[in-house]
């Protein structure tokens, strides 16, 4: 039974790698990048000449029947991203399922994480977190995850290019509010690091103005809970009235509304009966 190693790397300044990464990756085998000529820097300055295997997005599902069997004849692997924890928005989930499946020992060996850092120094409530790494690029399905960072009462972590950074801020502001709290991290770790944090709006406003370079790390704090019960009272009035109008009774318009809104009964009830009144409707 053979080993495969996740190793986590640097971010951006090579010091902060940690000792047992630095001789996990000196004792195995191979060693697989994502980008060899990246991953040859950090192999360079530590002195270690492990053979490198490249391991990306468009090369991965191939290269796993080649994993399994390097780990079946006994080869020990470490598998690395460009920088930071490895399959979290970087290629690498089908080579850990592959090793899985074919009973090796996959062995974590933590380090740097943008997601982490940017989340500590955002200022915003940590727990619990989503995590979303890079949106779609557009259509329906980026619509969604953006309705659904919204809708949460919890913190959200995304990712973003530099050049698209102040689009997704504008889309933010336009599905959150301008008034939503956000912190984005640039440059983690690096000579040009900076965190800028207020307003949706007030963000947006400085990254229009200044743009961006670099990695970002974009960190959005959820709405109220306050807000949040304001948006389910506003839904139960909008389906309530909608179910009078269609002809339903109060009683029965109260049922159906505290079932798919998720309010207690009785509030549902006094939704129901005053919106019957207002309309002179049947109370009953």
């Amino acid at each position: 039974m053979s080993h495969l190693y996740i190793v986590s790397t640097p971010i951006g300044n090579l010091a902060d790698i940690t000792y047992r990464a630095v001789e996990v990756l000196r004792a195995v085998d191979r060693i697989l990048a994502e980008d060899t000529r990246r991953t040859s820097i950090l192999l360079r300055h530590y002195g270690i000449d492990t053979p490198l295997v490249s391991a990306h997005e468009h090369n991965e599902a191939a290269r796993v029947a080649r994993v399994v069997a390097w780990l079946d004849a006994g080869e020990e692997l470490a598998l690395v991203s460009d920088a930071g924890t490895p399959l979290l928005s970087d290629p690498g989930a089908r080579i850990v399922q592959g090793a899985v499946g074919a009973g090796h020992v996959v062995v974590p060996v933590p380090g740097a994480s943008a997601l982490l850092a940017g989340l500590v120094v955002s200022g915003l409530p940590m727990e619990p977190f989503t995590f979303y790494g890079f949106l779609p690029r557009s259509g329906g399905e980026r619509a969604e995850r953006l309705a659904e960072i919204a809708a949460l009462t919890h913190t959200a972590v995304l990712y973003e290019a530099p050049g698209r950074l102040a689009r997704l801020l504008a889309e933010l502001e336009e599905h959150c509010g301008p008034e939503r709290d956000v912190a984005v991290a640039r440059e983690l770790t690096k000579l040009h690091e900076s965190v800028v944090r207020g307003t949706v709006g007030e963000v947006r406003r400085y990254y229009e103005a200044e743009g961006a370079r670099g990695e970002v790390v974009v960190v959005v704090g959820g709405r109220s809970a306050v807000a949040a019960a304001e948006d389910v009272e506003a839904a139960a009035r909008r389906r309530t009235r909608e179910l009078l109008e269609e002809g339903l009774r109060p009683s029965a318009a109260a049922k159906r509304v505290a079932d798919a809104v998720g309010i207690p009964r009785n509030r549902a009830y006094e939704i129901a009966l005053a919106l019957a009144r207002e309309s002179g409707g049947d109370t009953s």
